[in-house]
């Protein structure tokens, strides 16, 4: 229910609240995502993780993002195909948000993906129309490697139901090792 509320009622900007058919749909859709992708794999790679922030108090949950070890392609699927940690399912209850709570779940699965995974590097899929989040990204040093102008996502409707619509996702990349950060520049001492 968390992530229905968090994520998807943001998902059309003419949408106050989301109707219950549209919450119970969206979580038994969102249910099922999360355990194929977090869930017990028995003869799979099992590096997946769903990070969690719950307040200390109320137990409510503040945010939750997850990474998993996947298949990275190009739109087309030809010409980039390799296992890599994906960052996805970021979210952020919105009375918690601007808080820092986002940030701090992106590093955990940075941590995660880099300390315990042993990758050097960390790829999302962000909807370009997802200002807020690609804005988030980029200060956290992820860079765009490609668009795909092929994609959908669902969205809710103000008549209730939800509809599959075309988007465009950007593939970001994060080198998790650090080095030199293209673009930015350091004042030297005379």
């Amino acid at each position: 229910r968390f992530f229905t509320d968090a994520f998807w009622a943001n998902k059309n900007p003419n949408l106050k609240e989301l109707s219950s058919k549209q919450k119970i749909s969206l979580s038994q859709q969102q249910v099922s995502e999360f355990r194929r992708r977090y869930g017990l794999k028995l003869g799979k790679d099992r590096r997946s993780e769903l990070i969690v922030c719950q307040n200390k108090e109320s137990g409510e949950v503040m945010g939750c993002a997850g990474i998993e070890v996947s298949n990275i392609s190009t739109p087309n699927g030809k010409s980039i195909q390799f296992a890599a940690p994906l960052m996805s399912n970021l979210a952020v209850g919105r009375k918690f948000r601007r808080k820092g709570i986002a940030e701090d779940l992106v590093k955990a699965t940075e941590q995660l993906a880099l300390k315990s995974w042993g990758y050097d590097e960390c790829y999302l899929y962000v909807e370009k129309a997802n200002t807020p989040a690609v804005k988030l990204y980029r200060k956290l040093g992820y860079v765009k490697q490609w668009e795909d102008d092929t994609a959908t996502s669902l969205i809710p409707t103000s008549r209730g139901n939800v509809v599959s619509t075309p988007t465009v996702l950007v593939c970001m990349k994060k080198s998790l090792r650090g080095g030199l950060s293209i673009g930015r520049f350091f004042p030297f001492g005379s």
